[in-house]
């Protein structure tokens, strides 16, 4: 039986205040709920934008004592709407850090969540290095949840660039793929769109990307263009700036089922052996 969905991306700008951000989580939350959305997705760190061993230990807590979560789950039950939280930074028990997105339910109560499993381990020249491995642990469970009958599967930003990730959340049932996002723009100007796009096609998912915008507080400047893509690998939303703002749409299962049937590419993969000819000619 298909069944169809609102959909909402956020696009923040947020700052190192988890007060301030999780004011505009609820402001948007408002907003979506008033226009019919069923589920809001917001960016990568959107209750705090923060980098730094110094700066995560003053604003993350821990998992099953944490405020900002709590308000989330306020937000959620308040709007009566699935709030899923792009991500957070969690504190783990060894001193480091999981780059966290948590899903909650209508009533407020958390469905799942799913760590960051690739790390952005990157040298983009021009004095642009980032190593999130210095901090946090990546994750090690792929997720996927039911949301109001709709298999939503997570992910989260340079994740993007694993496309086995994306595969094995379709051949276990996903009908949508979240990649809440803070692209730098450099990696945004080049590969934003067609990364989403190309997991869209590859998968027959909907891709929900929400993303940072704009220049932040800690001296940042994150790519924005958050945007919603259908399982054929057109763009059904989206952000065409920096600036924070809201997208929407409606999904329905029955467009991943067709996609999936014009184009049965996950039904078509094949098993093969590589063979490496080592001698030179």
């Amino acid at each position: 039986m298909p069944h169809s969905l609102t959909i909402a991306a956020a696009q923040m700008c947020s700052g190192v205040s988890v007060q301030k951000n999780l004011q505009e989580i609820a402001q948007f939350a408002t907003k979506a709920a008033a226009s019919g959305v069923d589920y809001l997705l917001t960016p990568e760190m959107s209750v705090a934008f923060v980098e730094g061993s110094g700066s995560l230990h003053k604003i993350a807590q821990a998992y099953d004592d944490n405020e900002a979560l709590d308000v989330c789950a306020g937000i959620a039950r308040q709007n009566k709407i699935h709030l899923h939280i792009g991500s957070l930074a969690i504190a783990l028990d060894n001193g480091q850090f999981a780059n966290r997105s948590v899903l909650f339910s209508p009533d407020g109560k958390i469905v799942d969540f799913y760590d960051k499993i690739h790390l952005f381990d990157a040298e983009l020249g021009n004095s642009q290095s980032y190593r999130e491995s210095a901090h946090y642990r990546g994750g090690e469970r792929a997720v996927l949840t039911k949301m109001a009958g709709i298999n939503l599967g997570m992910s989260i930003c340079y994740d993007l660039r694993f496309a086995s990730l994306y595969r094995q959340l379709a051949l276990a049932g996903a009908h949508i793929i979240s990649a809440p996002a803070a692209f730098t723009v450099p990696t945004g100007t080049a590969h934003w769109q067609v990364l989403i796009r190309a997991r869209a096609i590859e998968t027959g998912c909907y891709i929900i990307a929400a993303a940072q915008g704009g220049a932040h507080e800690n001296g940042r400047t994150t790519y924005g263009h958050s945007m919603i893509v259908d399982p054929w690998g057109k763009i059904i939303a989206q952000k065409k700036d920096y600036a924070p703002g809201l997208i929407m749409a409606k999904i329905n299962t029955k467009e991943v089922k067709k996609a999936r049937m014009r184009l049965p590419a996950l039904a078509n993969r094949a098993m093969f052996s590589l063979s490496v000819n080592h001698n030179e000619v």
